[in-house]
């Protein structure tokens, strides 16, 4: 076990609704689309968007997909972030707690859960469940903790895991993830990632003049790519298909979960379904690694959207493989991040 009686675990993820219930769909995706770094438009546009068009028109269609995903134990993705959650304690003397960006737990929740196993904490390591830097996601879990510890006038110091999408003990557990279904018949591995609009990506470029400038710019080594989606994606992406020896025809990367009109990341997921087929890739293996839990994008938006997309335009066969959840090399690597991370945020 590995032991330090005076710090404290936070694994973050992106958080659900409290239930399918519409009104609980309805808080959640305020919250979440009122972040300013999800829709980073003024605030008063924000709010005209969020609260007088999106919300109302998706929360009763987002509850219904909820709906078919739901389980016993709720949210799969609070679920399988629990499950972890208990994982990992099995590794460490000190408590793990998880928060969720939007919904519950709260940060704040697991901030007092900790102290109140030790009020002697000094030190709580931020693991944010996010394995590539966005704006939308792992820099506002980042945030968001920074500013409940300050606002709580916390006096332990919070430190934080930085994005570890080319960490080989990652890479190693998604490619373990990935190896068993090779045995399946199949044309082409689609590594589909949550997407984003192109300007957060320009809002990132610490260089304010690299990221997107020119056709090869996650190949061109910069500084920029310390807060790069794009460019951590294909790393991934690479890394993983080299320690499975795939052939690069045999891979294909693409982005989903689009929304507004806004120019995203592309190839588009959705659309790139429904042209495979008629290329002549009929089967198809689809791993989702912008996320280690599953949750709606994969169960419903990929296993089923997905699935019916692709074959409605003529494919044969569509298999989804599962994140990460509770992988033993991923718990395993979840450890070995922790373990090593000595990159404080804040005192």
């Amino acid at each position: 076990m590995l032991s330090s009686n005076k710090r404290g675990i936070i694994l973050m993820n992106l958080g659900s609704p409290d239930s399918t219930e519409v009104t609980d769909v309805r808080k959640y995706l305020d919250e979440f689309l009122m972040d300013k770094r999800v829709i980073n438009a003024p605030y008063l546009l924000r709010a005209l968007l969020v609260k007088g068009i999106i919300v109302p028109f998706r929360a009763a269609r987002s509850a219904a997909a909820y709906k078919t995903i739901w389980t016993k134990d709720g949210s799969p993705l609070i679920a399988l972030t629990r499950q972890l959650q208990h994982a990992v304690q099995q590794n460490f003397d000190e408590p793990v707690e998880i928060a969720m960006r939007y919904g519950n737990p709260s940060p704040q929740f697991a901030y007092e859960q900790l102290l109140s196993k030790n009020p002697d904490l000094e030190e709580v390591v931020l693991f944010p469940l996010y394995p590539h830097y966005a704006m939308s996601s792992y820099e506002t879990a980042l945030e968001y903790m920074k500013e409940v510890h300050k606002k709580n006038k916390y006096t332990f110091k919070l430190t934080t895991i930085p994005a570890f999408y080319d960490d080989a003990n990652y890479i190693h557990a998604l490619a373990d993830s990935i190896r068993p279904y090779l045995n399946n018949d199949f044309d082409k591995i689609l590594f589909s990632y949550h997407g984003i609009p192109e300007r957060h990506i320009r809002i990132s470029d610490t260089t304010g003049s690299h990221c997107l400038q020119t056709a090869d710019c996650c190949s061109t080594p910069s500084p920029a790519h310390a807060h790069c989606y794009r460019h951590q994606t294909i790393v991934t992406t690479e890394l993983t298909r080299a320690a499975l020896g795939l052939p690069k025809e045999k891979t294909e990367q693409t982005f989903q979960s689009r929304l507004g009109r806004d120019k995203w990341l592309t190839p588009f997921t959705a659309q790139r379904l429904t042209e495979l087929p008629n290329e002549g890739v009929k089967k198809i293996l689809v791993v989702c690694p912008a996320f280690v839990s599953d949750c709606l994008e994969t169960l419903e938006e990929m296993a089923d959207q997905g699935k019916h997309s692709f074959l409605n335009a003529g494919g044969e066969s569509f298999t989804l493989i599962p994140c990460l959840n509770i992988h033993p090399l991923w718990v395993k690597a979840v450890g070995k991040l922790v373990t090593s991370c000595r990159q404080p945020v804040t005192s």
